[in-house]
């Protein structure tokens, strides 16, 4: 676990599997979040209220062992399904399709984006990403009845990816 004096910037997972790491601003919060056998979800916030980072929640799911092959057919196939009736359930909060819009969907060095709106969860944005053969998804959203500028969003995801790659670039496959 690596913490600074504003807390805990990056943690170890899954026997060492995967390195969570949180992007500038941002901190691992402590006892937060879940972690199976093989999973884990991790969760993250401003190190600091004062702090110039943007208000948010961050929150990184890494899947199963070899649960990357999920991105293989790669951004067409992935917007196809994210916003197909099954992707669409498989995105929302209640469960149901008809609660979720799909605002944008693209490609991104290496990951996926997503904007979503959620009748129950609000607007938020979603990277997903293959990291050392797990399925890895970040998602941002703004604080409990607050939306987060869709610029911001969008930067808020790539940069927590960009700190996932740079603290799992040792050994990456």
């Amino acid at each position: 676990m690596a913490a600074t004096d504003g807390g805990i910037r990056s943690v170890t997972l899954l026997d060492g599997a995967v390195v969570a790491a949180a992007p500038a601003g941002y901190c691992i919060a402590p006892g937060a979040g879940q972690r199976q056998a093989d999973s884990a979800v991790v969760i993250m916030g401003r190190c600091s209220a004062t702090g110039t980072a943007v208000p948010a929640l961050v929150t990184l799911t890494v899947g199963q062992a070899g649960s990357a092959g999920a991105m293989a057919g790669g951004g067409a196939a992935l917007a196809g399904y994210f916003t197909s009736p099954a992707g669409r359930a498989a995105l929302s909060r209640s469960g149901r399709a008809g609660d979720v819009e799909v605002v944008s969907a693209s490609d991104a060095g290496g990951a996926f984006l997503l904007r979503v709106r959620d009748r129950v969860a609000g607007e938020y944005w979603r990277g997903i990403a293959g990291l050392r053969g797990r399925l890895v998804t970040v998602t941002a959203a703004g604080p409990e009845g607050q939306a987060l500028d869709p610029a911001q969003g969008r930067a808020l995801v790539e940069a927590a990816l960009a700190a996932l790659r740079r603290a799992n670039a040792q050994g990456a496959t």
